[in-house]
Order: C-alpha cells, then structure tokens, then sequence
C-alpha cells in the first residue's frame, strides 16, 4: 500500500498556485507571485517584474542592488512593478472587481501596494514570507481586511500515476 498525500486546503492550495506565478518574477531580489481569489475562483494573478515590454532586471541587474538600497525601503527605485500590483493591474484590464476577494501571496505587501488592495475592496490576505515592511498591517487592520498567515506550502507536486 502506498502513502497518499493529504489533499491541500484550500489555502494551501491558493499559496502553492502563487508560488508557481513567482516563477516568473523577473526580479534579482524577491520573486513574488500573487493570486486574487473569490469563491474559489481565480480572478487574476501577478508577478513581480518591469512593466510589459520593457527590460527587466534580470538583462540590466538590479538598480536597487547597484544603489545599495535595502530591501524595504525606497520601492520608488525600482524597474519593477510588485505582484499585487500586477493583480490590481490585470484586474483593471479584464474588468473584473477584486472586491471581497482574497489575495494569496508569497510576501506580505509593502505600504504602497496594501494601500492599492484598501483601494481595490479586498476582503482578506494570506501570505507565508514576510516582506521588510509591517506598515502595512494597521493599515488593512484599519480598512478590516482579514491578515492570516500560513506555513509555506510544499513545493513538491504530488501526482498519482
């Protein structure tokens, strides 16, 4: 008899689909993946990166890095956008509401984007890296957005043959 793998919750699940996303994190730094979810369904997803089009800091280096900014601080000096706003972004373009949705993300969010998901109605954030920055929780505490967070999921995929 062979071991059968526990089936992911639902959390579980949503931060291991964020994980893949941040795959494609063009970022030296951080490579975060997020997903906006509403009654289990994926309503977008995003990635940290330069902006659609233009040459990321994996063919010029990071700026950040050559500047020696720390991470944290001075997000303004950067090429790329943060995958929450990329959520926010794509949201925008497919005319879909991320309202009363749940973001699953790979980092907790800096000020500037948890500013954007006040702004955008979300209801809850699930994160299992943290991100330098805590401004960001009496922020959403303030706008009564739900904060948990969770271990982080396996990265093995487990099929049954």
């Amino acid at each position: 008899m062979t071991d059968i793998q526990k089936r992911p919750d639902i959390d579980e699940y949503f931060l291991k689909i964020a994980s893949v996303v941040a795959e494609r994190s063009t970022c030296r730094r951080h490579h975060i993946g997020a997903v906006a979810v509403k009654n289990k369904h994926i309503l977008t997803t995003g990635y940290s990166g330069a902006p659609a089009g233009a040459r990321d800091c994996l063919e010029l280096g990071c700026l950040r890095d050559e500047l020696g900014i720390p991470s944290g601080t001075r997000q303004e000096i950067c090429r790329g956008i943060h995958a929450e706003q990329n959520v926010i972004i794509q949201a925008g373009l497919h005319g879909v509401s991320l309202e009363g949705s749940t973001v699953y993300c790979t980092h907790t969010p800096c000020v500037l984007c948890a500013k954007m998901l006040v702004n955008a109605r979300i209801g809850r954030f699930i994160s299992f890296g943290k991100y330098n920055d805590d401004t960001f929780v009496g922020l959403f505490r303030e706008a009564g957005i739900q904060v948990e967070m969770k271990p982080r999921p396996p990265e093995k995929i487990t099929f049954l043959d």
